[in-house]
C-alpha cells in the first residue's frame, strides 16, 4: 500500500512541476491535466505490470507482457497531444512544445509506476532544465537566430505602393522578415501579415509605435510568438 501511494504521489508532484510552467505561460497544458496525465500513465502502468504478474502466476501456460498496457499510452497520448497544436494565420504553428510536455508527462508517469523513481525524477530537472534555464544561457551567448524574438505583425495598408516601403523601413530597423502574406481588402485597401525576428530587446509597444509612424499605415497590430 505504502509503495503504491509512493508511486502516484510522486507521480503527481513530477506531473505538478511540469504543469506548472505551461501555467505559468498561459498555455493550454496546465498544472490539473498534467497531473491527470502523470498519474493515469503511472496507474496504467502499475496495472499493467501487477496485472501481468498475477496472471503470470495463475498458469504456466499463460504469457504476459508487463508493459503491454503502458506501451499503448505512448501511442494513445499522441491524440491528446495533436490537439493543442494550432495554426495561427497560416503563418505559424504553435503548440508543439506543450504537446511534447503532455507526451513527457505520461513518460515520466510511465518511469514511475514501473518503479523507476531516479530516472523519473532526473527526467523532470531535465525537462525543467530545457524549458526554464536554457533559453536563458542561449539569449545570451548562443547563436544570433536562436536569440532572436519572433514577432507577428498585422498592417493595414491604403496603397499598395507603400508596401515596398513597409518592407524597406523594418529592414532599416534591424527585423529580419521571415514570412509575409499579402490580403486585398474592400475599398481598394491591403492588409499585410508579417512574422519578424528581432536580436534587439525591442518590446511589441516599440515596434506598435514605429509602424504607426510609416507613412500609408492606417492600423496596425503587433503580437509576440
Amino acid at each position: 500500500m505504502e509503495e503504491i501511494v509512493l508511486r502516484f504521489g510522486l507521480a503527481a508532484f513530477l506531473g505538478m512541476i511540469i504543469g506548472l510552467e505551461r501555467e505559468l505561460k498561459n498555455k493550454p497544458l496546465g498544472l490539473k491535466t498534467c497531473i491527470v496525465i502523470s498519474v493515469a500513465s503511472c496507474l496504467l502502468t502499475v496495472v499493467s505490470i501487477d496485472a501481468a504478474k498475477q496472471f503470470a502466476d495463475a498458469s504456466e501456460n499463460i504469457r504476459t507482457d508487463p508493459m503491454r498496457l503502458a506501451a499503448q499510452i505512448v501511442s494513445g497520448i499522441g491524440f491528446l497531444g495533436a490537439g493543442v497544436i494550432l495554426r495561427r494565420g497560416g503563418l505559424t504553428v504553435s503548440g508543439l512544445t506543450t504537446a511534447a510536455i503532455i507526451w513527457a508527462a505520461a513518460g515520466i508517469g510511465i518511469a514511475v509506476g514501473g518503479g523507476f523513481y531516479f530516472d523519473a525524477i532526473l527526467a523532470a530537472v531535465f525537462i525543467l532544465f530545457s524549458l526554464k534555464v536554457l533559453p536563458a544561457i542561449i539569449g545570451v551567448i548562443g547563436p544570433k537566430r536562436l536569440r532572436a524574438r519572433e514577432m507577428k505583425l498585422t498592417i493595414y495598408v491604403s496603397n499598395n505602393e507603400e508596401i515596398d516601403q513597409i518592407i524597406t523601413q523594418l529592414k532599416q530597423k534591424k527585423l529580419e522578415i521571415k514570412s509575409m502574406k499579402i490580403e486585398d481588402l474592400p475599398e481598394g485597401n491591403f492588409q499585410l501579415g508579417i512574422n519578424i525576428f528581432t536580436v534587439k530587446d525591442y518590446l511589441a509597444t516599440d515596434i506598435y509605435t514605429y509602424i504607426h509612424k510609416m507613412k500609408g499605415v492606417q492600423s496596425a497590430k503587433v503580437e509576440t510568438v
